[in-house]
C-alpha cells in the first residue's frame, strides 16, 4: 500500500468557502486548497504553500481541525497506480492574509473560487470538502462548540 500525507486549509469568510478545482488525468472536482507534503516540510507550511500555489492567497494557519485517514482502492486510483493508497489528510482552519485570487498554472488544479456555503452541495466536490466542513462545524476556529 502506498501512503500520501497532505495538508489542506478550510478558509471561510463572509459565508463563502475558498475552493480549488482539481483536474488531473480526466478526473476533476472541487476540493479544499492544499496538497502533498514535501520532504522535511511541516504540514502547516505545506498548507500555506499549497494555498498560495492554488489560489494566489497568502494564508495564515488558525488551528488544526483534524486528520482524516482515507484509503483509496487500487481500482479507484489514477491510471498506472496498481496499489491501494492510504491518504492522511491534515486539515487546518486558515485565513487569508493577503494576495489576489489567481488560478494555478501547470499544476493539478485549474481554477480557484469563493463559493457560497449554501451552494457547495450543488457542486461536484471531492469527499475532502465534506470532511473539512464537518471538522470545522465540530470545532469552530473560535473554540465555541456548535449547537
Amino acid at each position: 500500500m502506498d501512503i500520501r500525507v497532505a495538508a489542506y486549509g478550510v478558509i471561510i469568510r463572509e459565508g463563502q468557502i475558498l475552493l480549488s478545482h482539481w483536474n488531473e488525468n480526466g478526473r476533476n472536482g472541487w476540493t479544499l486548497p492544499g496538497g502533498g507534503i514535501e520532504d522535511g516540510e511541516h504540514p502547516a507550511e505545506t498548507a500555506v504553500r499549497e494555498i498560495f500555489e492554488e489560489t494566489g492567497y497568502l494564508a495564515s494557519i488558525d488551528r488544526l481541525l483534524g486528520i482524516d485517514s482515507h484509503v483509496v482502492t487500487a481500482r479507484r486510483r489514477l491510471a498506472g497506480d496498481t496499489r491501494p493508497l492510504h491518504a492522511l489528510r491534515v486539515v487546518y482552519r486558515a485565513s487569508v492574509v493577503s494576495g489576489e485570487l489567481t488560478h494555478e498554472v501547470g499544476g493539478s488544479s485549474d481554477e480557484a473560487r469563493w463559493v457560497d456555503l449554501a451552494d457547495v452541495a450543488e457542486l461536484k466536490t471531492v469527499d475532502l470538502v465534506r470532511v473539512g466542513l464537518a471538522l470545522d462545524r465540530a470545532e469552530p476556529a473560535d473554540g465555541i462548540p456548535s449547537r
